[in-house]
């Protein structure tokens, strides 16, 4: 058992605190507005240009000129504001940010994270991720805990290219959630049906008591 990525959406959306400004990365963050809990209202920054986003459009209602950083169709608020670029890095790189919820393909026990190539492969570019890791508060990642072939994403060092050093403060994996302190990493929370022992052995990077 693990859990999958709407439950890693949903446990990641309880990391979200009244009242703060928050970006989503690509991949599984974009279902965490799914997830926010009663209560909770959270303002969502797109680096694209735009503040207060909406939830994903009913198909049929989709406007392509509404769109999130990850080229998705979302709709608007009747508080939405739009901006330019230069504004929304302003906002990002200023610290105004307070949180950001990203995807992975790789975390070091030092919070290094690597989330934006494959070498030999074609990527569009870094987009926001440098300075999202750079200038917000908090940054969570949101990601399987293992590649394709069982091998871990969390490791010792990083082997590929990094977006920050030491930006890392939350891990949550489809097998528990896991913060970086000094040494390495501490687990907090299992995910359902998830032993210790299954989070241990699937996890290169050091684990602290």
């Amino acid at each position: 058992m693990a859990w999958d990525r709407n439950q890693m959406a949903a446990r990641a959306a309880k990391e979200l605190q009244d009242g703060t400004y928050v970006n989503l990365g690509i991949g599984i963050p974009t279902l965490v507005p799914n997830f926010i809990p009663e209560g909770v209202s959270v303002t969502l920054q797109s680096e694209n240009g735009m503040l207060g986003m909406g939830p994903f459009p009913y198909e049929g209602e989709e406007d392509p000129d509404l769109i999130n950083a990850g080229k998705q169709t979302i709709t608007e608020l009747p508080q939405t504001v739009y901006f330019d670029s230069a504004t929304s890095f302003g906002m990002i790189r200023g610290g105004k940010i307070a949180m950001a919820i990203l995807g992975a393909m790789e975390v070091s026990e030092e919070g290094d994270l690597a989330n934006w190539m494959i070498p030999g492969k074609l990527v569009k570019g870094m987009g926001g991720a440098m300075d999202l890791v750079a200038g917000v508060k908090r940054v969570v990642v949101v990601m399987d805990h293992t590649n394709k072939h069982g091998d871990s994403k969390v490791l010792h060092k990083c082997t590929l290219p990094l977006t920050g050093k030491a930006v890392v403060d939350r891990i949550i994996s489809n097998l528990g959630v896991m913060d970086v302190v000094p040494g390495g990493l501490k687990i907090v929370e299992l995910a359902d049906g998830v032993t210790e022992a299954e989070l241990r052995a699937a996890t290169e990077a050091t684990i602290v008591d």
